[in-house]
């Protein structure tokens, strides 16, 4: 595949735009939870606007995807954007945390599209030569967004009103489909093929009840409940279904095949376990500044920034490592770096200093800054073009079930920790409950709190925090031992060349 140079600019441009305007708004959302919560109430709710939207994102990512190795790219990245423009536009509108919910779910399926279509095309419109540097950018990317995220949803919050941290994604998201739609020109020739509507049926199915099973156990329902024992039942019933689908599609969604790519199967168990360790940080750290040391948005966000700096850096120089180094060498030494930071932050308590939470987010953001642009990498290594959708997409979707279920599993465990500590120390004062949000994340609420009952919602917070991020280390020695298991391939430009040309020499080519 080959472009016209006087558009590459420009397409990679509208490009990046989209995945800046997708990963930014979690980080957004992550460090203005706190007000939102605090206004729209549901602290007990509040992991299901991050879990939502990565539900929706994730169930998305395989599905379109592969559709986009099928039809072409272009109008699964344009649907993507239209799609989460308007859920951006609703969110601004929510009530509740259930609508907000909600509304972040359609902006879940709207990223679903375009995230893993917009690295798909990146790969397609470049030479192999340049796709480590380019693959260290659109990952550095995933980093400047959680820079920029944090700040401007501080600044948002305090100064505006938290409704504008999703307004800002349409002017972004215009810009983005501006630029594709009219410089990205793609051929008509693409190869007809059944769609695997019980692949993406089942698929669907077996994500959306494991959710709710996770979410709802324990908290609506007891774990041994007929709902919860009936929503598991039926996952693994879907599960089983859309293995059997997948082995006998033509065109399956996941294709089990690819597995057997030892890079490409280690890569995707790197993802999925790295995601679930670090996407705890990005959530907690913004809760317990806010609810522990009495801080703002703006706070919160500032304590982000580090952490987010340190992903850019790794980012940036694992993109370009990866010339010189195996996959494999570039993984290792990060990922103890992610280790080593999570181990730190379950040290936290409610005296502990701001400096010593700077230091540790630091390195847990220099562990998990090279995933974004070695993996991606890493996935399409051992694949011809023809495959690169669908191989990125489940990539993309595997970090983000590794995500979603984290969050939910360690949402849970923070939730219940909380709980334990209040019934123990409160001794069944009304004025702990967990529904009402202003007591634990309020400024001015607190400010007017007696010294020892505020004491005692504090060191409760940080406690159960502190037990999250020890919980969330178990998954990231989990990534550091799939590193250890890569094979120590390395990005081949002149093999990728040679394949890329037989590939277009046969018709695989979509675009000019």
């Amino acid at each position: 595949m080959k472009l016209q140079a006087n558009n590459t600019g420009m397409i990679l441009a509208g490009l990046l735009l989209a995945i800046l305007m997708a990963s930014m708004d979690n980080t957004i959302v992550a460090t203005a939870m706190g007000t939102i919560v605090g206004e729209l109430g549901g602290l007990d709710k509040f992991v299901w606007v991050t879990s939502a939207y990565m539900v929706a994102e994730m169930a998305g990512m395989p599905i379109f995807g592969k559709l986009s190795d099928m039809y072409g790219r272009k109008r699964f990245f344009i649907f993507g954007i239209i799609v989460f423009m308007a859920g951006s536009a609703l969110c601004g509108t929510a009530e509740s945390i259930i609508q907000l919910s909600l509304y972040r779910a359609v902006q879940g399926i709207g990223a679903g599209a375009l995230v893993p279509v917009a690295f798909t095309i990146m790969f397609d419109a470049v030479t192999p030569e340049n796709r480590g540097k380019l693959g260290g950018l659109f990952g550095a990317v995933f980093g400047m967004s959680s820079i920029f995220g944090p700040l401007l949803g501080a600044y948002i919050t305090d100064y505006i009103t938290w409704q504008w941290i999703f307004y800002l994604n349409l002017p972004l998201g215009l810009l983005s489909l501006v630029f594709v739609a009219f410089f990205y020109h793609e051929s008509r020739q693409h190869a007809r093929q059944q769609i695997d509507w019980a692949g993406a049926a089942t698929l669907v199915g077996a994500v959306v009840c494991l959710m709710f099973a996770m979410e709802l156990g324990g908290k609506e329902y007891a774990w041994n409940s007929l709902p919860i024992i009936g929503l598991f039942t039926v996952f693994v019933l879907f599960a089983a279904l859309f293995v059997l689908a997948e082995k006998r599609a033509v065109e399956p969604i996941v294709a089990f095949r690819m597995f057997r790519s030892r890079l490409y199967a280690t890569s995707n168990m790197v993802a999925v376990f790295s995601g679930a360790a670090y996407i705890t940080a990005s959530v907690y750290i913004p809760i317990f500044i806010q609810g522990v040391l009495g801080g703002s948005a703006t706070n919160s966000g500032l304590v982000l920034l580090p952490m987010m700096v340190g992903s850019v850096v790794t980012a940036t120089v694992g993109g370009f490592l990866i010339q010189r180094f195996s996959f494999r060498a570039v993984m290792l030494p990060t990922l103890v770096l992610l280790v080593a930071g999570l181990a730190l932050l379950s040290t936290l308590t409610a005296d502990s200093s701001r400096l010593s939470i700077v230091l540790y987010m630091i390195m847990a953001g220099l562990g998990i800054g090279a995933s974004f642009s070695v993996l991606s990498n890493a996935a399409i290594h051992s694949f011809p073009p023809q495959q690169r959708g669908a191989a990125t997409s489940t990539l993309n979707f595997l970090r983000s079930l590794g995500m979603a279920i984290g969050i939910t599993i360690f949402g849970i465990l923070q939730s219940h920790s909380l709980t334990r500590h209040m019934a123990a120390t409160a001794t069944g004062s009304q004025d702990l409950s967990l529904a009402d949000s202003h007591t634990l994340l309020d400024p001015a609420v607190r400010s007017r709190m007696p010294e020892q009952l505020l004491s005692v919602i504090t060191e409760g917070l940080a406690s159960s925090i502190s037990v999250t991020f020890a919980w969330s280390v178990l998954p990231a020695l989990l990534a550091l031992g799939a590193a250890f298991a890569m094979s120590r391939e390395k990005l081949d430009p002149a093999a990728e060349a040679e394949a890329h040309a037989a590939a277009q020499s046969e018709g695989y080519a979509t675009s000019h």
